[in-house]
């Protein structure tokens, strides 16, 4: 992995609805032989802080059998190359919920939610395939997310989301620009939005 790409998340979401076919989808991934697939649920917490607002970044904490992560996702006007920083917290002492809290509290947090997310995921060389639902008891949003794991070059990791896209029936669709964060809670985008128009009114 080029170290310029180290800490950049490269994904390419799509919302679907109703006509969404999960099992052509899944039979078109199984045909491209994942080394492994995963199914589960996870529940992500997330938390936005002054400095969050200001530098357009979200925190969140995920804790599921297989990760165990506090991250720094920035929220972009497009999600398809943003910062992804994530601090491995290891399972060996439980949730931490308690900690995670505390710590994030320090950081002046205005805004915090949480969402459930029910989860399969397609693992290949140089691609990850999510298949996800996501709520938050109020809304719920399902979608497909292709992410770049082998990020030699920008080009390169678009490449390989793109051959995914067009092998499961998404090349050339419309994808979501939006995190996930900023499409579930209507909060999150009106705080983002409220620090765009005090930086235009410190640049007039």
């Amino acid at each position: 992995m080029s170290d310029d790409l180290r800490f950049t998340e490269i994904e390419h979401k799509f919302v679907v609805d109703d006509d969404f076919d999960p099992a052509g989808f899944r039979a078109a991934l199984e045909r491209l032989n994942p080394t492994r697939t995963t199914a589960l649920r996870v529940r992500d917490r997330y938390f936005l802080t002054e400095a969050g607002r200001r530098g357009r970044f979200i925190l969140r904490h995920r804790h599921d059998p297989e990760l165990h992560h506090l991250t720094l996702k920035s929220l972009a006007r497009d999600t398809e190359v943003r910062a992804e920083i994530n601090l491995d917290l290891g399972h060996h002492a439980g949730d931490q919920a308690s900690a995670v809290d505390a710590f994030v509290e320090r950081l002046g947090v205005i805004w915090r939610g949480g969402l459930d997310k029910d989860l399969t995921v397609w693992y290949f060389p140089d691609v990850e395939v999510a298949h996800y639902r996501a709520t938050t008891g109020a809304r719920a949003v399902e979608c497909v997310e292709f992410e770049a794991t082998r990020k030699q070059s920008l080009a390169a990791a678009l490449r390989a989301v793109e051959r995914y896209e067009r092998a499961t029936g998404f090349g050339g669709a419309d994808r979501a620009h939006r995190s996930l964060p900023q499409i579930l809670f209507p909060e999150v985008a009106a705080a983002l939005a409220g620090e765009n128009e005090r930086s235009d009114d410190r640049e007039d």
